[in-house]
């Protein structure tokens, strides 16, 4: 118990700082190691993958696009990795493209009957690509070459749940980077910390409600945060709805085509000073599920989080 008490403290304190997160997910609660390396799907040999891309305010020239191939692989009951691969892209005339690469180690720990608490530490790098020899700039000396930089990132985190709860927080990189063309700064990144947490209420046999919330600090940057309501129907057909604090209103849905697959989709309604100028945001995820020991037949309904 003193170990949720002290999980607890930290949790409360990190709700109260201010948060934005880059590159951005409205469907982060299928692929949580994103943001937190402690995060756990805790099912024994079932090793869990998935696709995602997402296409940010359509209609602008050079928006965001991001692709992510990730997978949780739990090694024992008390041992999982996660692995993440993220292109991230923006601009038009002079693009900046990002590949990160990143495996988590979790070690879950129980700490009472009903909770389970999960250590995360993320390692990885980041190859980042400045490309100005294509733009009709190329010929300013500031812009006359490409430049490519590998960077380190390192992040940690706690992950607390149990069957119809989770909480978290995390640093998924403790380490700010920065990248220059000659003289000229180009990018700087700082350190992102964020909490997470939801509840799965059982309404009726065939319908599970989930509220969930996300909270996103970059350093001396906004707070940011992604309020959430998810329903699961029959086990099989999820619809939901998002509020991103300032930016977007979101909708949520996804299908279990069988035991193993399921997609899903969500669209973002910009409600920033960006709403008259973009068409929104488009996000499309794919996940699929390998049993590798023959244990699937002990999950008897899909894993709401």
């Amino acid at each position: 118990m003193r170990s949720i008490f002290i999980f607890s403290i930290l949790l409360v304190f990190c709700s109260v700082i201010r948060a934005q997160q880059e590159p951005q997910y409205s469907q982060y609660m299928y692929n949580m190691s994103t943001v937190n390396p402690a995060y756990v799907t805790n099912q024994p040999s079932l090793v869990s993958s998935g696709l995602l891309y997402r296409r940010q305010w359509t209609g602008i020239a050079g928006a965001p696009q991001t692709a992510n191939v990730f997978g949780n692989i739990p090694l024992s009951e008390k041992i999982e990795l996660s692995v993440n691969y993220i292109n991230d892209r923006i601009g038009d005339a002079i693009s900046v493209n990002n590949n990160f690469f990143n495996i988590d180690f979790a070690y879950i720990t129980r700490v009472s009957d009903r909770f389970k608490l999960s250590y995360g530490l993320k390692a990885g790098v980041n190859s980042f690509t400045f490309n100005a020899l294509g733009s009709d700039v190329a010929d300013d000396p500031a812009f006359s070459a490409n430049n490519s930089e590998l960077q380190l990132g390192l992040g940690a985190g706690l992950f607390l749940f149990s069957n119809n709860f989770y909480a978290g927080i995390s640093s998924p990189n403790l380490l700010p980077n920065d990248v220059s063309l000659g003289e000229f700064g180009v990018s700087q990144s700082k350190t992102h910390l964020y909490a997470v947490s939801g509840y799965i209420f059982d309404l009726v046999d065939a319908v599970k409600l989930k509220p969930s919330l996300v909270i996103k600090q970059v350093l001396d940057a906004p707070m940011s945060f992604d309020i959430s309501l998810n329903s699961l129907i029959y086990d099989k057909f999820e619809l939901g709805m998002s509020y991103r604090y300032e930016d977007a209103f979101i909708a949520l849905a996804g299908f279990n085509i069988n035991q193993n697959l399921k997609i899903g989709y969500s669209y973002d309604f910009s409600t920033s000073e960006l709403s008259g100028y973009n068409n929104g945001s488009h996000e499309v995820i794919l996940l699929y599920s390998f049993d590798f020991l023959n244990l699937s037949k002990t999950y008897t309904s899909p894993r709401f989080f």
